[in-house]
């Protein structure tokens, strides 16, 4: 390790001591129904999001915390998986996990690692870098995670616990815990999707952006890319840089969309209080957002650009499909064509039944559907599916007193958006949106404990200062 980075570390350990107050343990023990203390929080997902919210609750004196991933240690979250873009789309300068501790920032870990002039010339925050600082950022704040450990159910337990059924290896356990957090992700609440016309295609032909593809395997081939996003972009960048031999990129919409409305609504004003506009202003800023889609960096775009053999197709969504002996043909609105293979860059989609932790309360979980109906011109089925989450970032029942206990379980991921705006999965929104989330644990916390404070008060007797008193005069 570099002298800078035991320097910059060793500032980090100074930074938090600093900046500790109150650092009084507040948070009694709770017994599990196994006898065992239950936790007050289990975090599920040690990506960014669940390694800042660990982070955010350790800072609030939440200690008696677990975060876990299913992934192996370093794998957490896309950035060596399925993400496939050189750097981060996001401006170097943006905070993110930090929480506003500056020693903690990637600048400054950069900077201990390459110097402050790299990071003066530096453009945009390669990708490996950015996950290799992740590890190091929960490293260097104490956190342990359980890697390898995935979550099956969430079910309500004894004592208004609740009772989390997890897998490592071959070993299924339970842990109870007050309170469960869901920063698990763009699938968090559904599942990457393959579009109706292509779902009775094999893997041998189509495959999903989140799916491990053999890009060398394409070497010479023709190869068919499903939408516009910056997504579907690196992957028809990678199908290229791996050699295939055209790579076709299909936009259903007649424009690709280059606006990028995130950069617009990255101000504190929108980040910190767009959860507290009412349902109307929500939903028609998120409608506007959510419908124009997220738009793609210069950069991602030359990537592909700069191969002649690269060919973008607006106007084009595939109406059916049939596969072949060696590939697929589409049929579109321009007549058919023939792949060797396609990849659907065509996002994730909300169906709480495809996740199995969400299947004893997933009939019962609200919707915006449910809340709000909007004017007849700004209706949309797909976003009606969201989750119309609490203040807290919970769950709220479709039907009240089914399932009261789902208001113990918060969700912090991209179905977050239609009620929080950018918040689960964006770097642009951390620094407001996580002690959002913090403050909403902490607040149901501490009002779930409300008699046992007041009994604390009134027995607390401890004397701040002596005082001598002058003996009374009698007579």
């Amino acid at each position: 390790m570099s002298s800078a980075l035991i320097a910059l570390e060793a500032q980090v350990r100074a930074d938090l001591t600093k900046t500790a107050h109150p650092d009084v343990p507040w948070l009694k023990s709770t017994p599990g129904p196994d006898a065992k203390p239950a936790l007050d929080v289990l975090v599920v997902g040690a990506g960014q999001s669940g390694v800042a919210i660990a982070f955010g609750l350790m800072r609030s004196q939440v200690t008696n915390i677990a975060v876990l991933d299913r992934a192996e240690q370093g794998q957490e979250g896309p950035w060596l998986s399925y993400a496939r873009m050189h750097t981060l789309r996001s401006p170097k300068h943006y905070t993110g996990p930090d929480l506003d501790i500056p020693s903690l920032t990637y600048q400054s870990w950069h900077e201990a690692r390459f110097g402050h002039e790299h990071w003066q010339t530096l453009g945009l925050i390669p990708r490996k870098l950015w996950a290799e600082y992740l590890l190091w950022f929960r490293r260097v704040i104490g956190l342990t995670v359980r890697n390898g450990c995935e979550l099956l159910e969430i079910a309500p337990a004894e004592g208004g616990l609740l009772a989390a059924t997890v897998k490592s290896v071959d070993v299924v356990e339970t842990i109870y815990a007050r309170k469960i957090v869901l920063a698990t992700g763009q699938e968090a609440v559904g599942d990457w999707t393959i579009p109706e016309p292509l779902r009775h295609l094999s893997a041998a032909v189509v495959a999903r952006t989140s799916d491990p593809i053999d890009f060398e395997a394409l070497r010479g081939k023709k190869v068919v890319v499903i939408g516009a996003g910056a997504t579907a972009f690196d992957n028809a960048a990678t199908a290229l840089e791996a050699g295939a031999a055209d790579v076709h990129l299909f936009c259903r919409r007649s424009e690709i969309q280059v606006i990028q409305p995130y950069r617009w609504l990255t101000f504190r004003g929108f980040l910190r209080h767009f959860a507290d506009l009412d349902d109307v202003w929500r939903w028609r800023f998120m409608r506007a957002v959510l419908e124009m889609r997220e738009g793609f960096p210069q950069a991602t775009y030359d990537r592909c650009a700069n191969f002649a053999n690269f060919h973008l197709h607006e106007g084009w969504p595939v109406e059916a499909a049939q596969e072949l002996v060696n590939g697929a043909e589409l049929q579109t609105p321009h007549g058919s064509f023939v792949a060797d293979f396609v990849i659907c860059g065509t996002g994730t989609q909300i169906d709480f039944s495809e996740r199995s932790e969400l299947r004893n309360f997933a009939g019962n979980i609200a919707t915006w559907a449910n809340r709000y109906q909007p004017p007849q011109d700004e209706r949309s089925d797909r976003l009606g599916r969201y989750p119309y989450l609490a203040d807290d970032y919970a769950f709220t029942e479709r039907v009240p007193g089914q399932t009261p206990w789902i208001s113990d379980v918060h969700l912090f991921a991209f179905a977050s958006t239609m009620s929080f705006g950018p918040s689960g999965s964006s770097i642009n929104a951390m620094t407001t949106a996580v002690p959002k989330l913090v403050h909403g644990i902490t607040r149901g916390l501490f009002r779930a404990d409300i008699e046992r404070y007041w009994d604390s008060f009134n027995a607390y007797d401890e004397p701040q200062a002596i005082v001598a008193r002058q003996p009374k005069i009698t007579g």
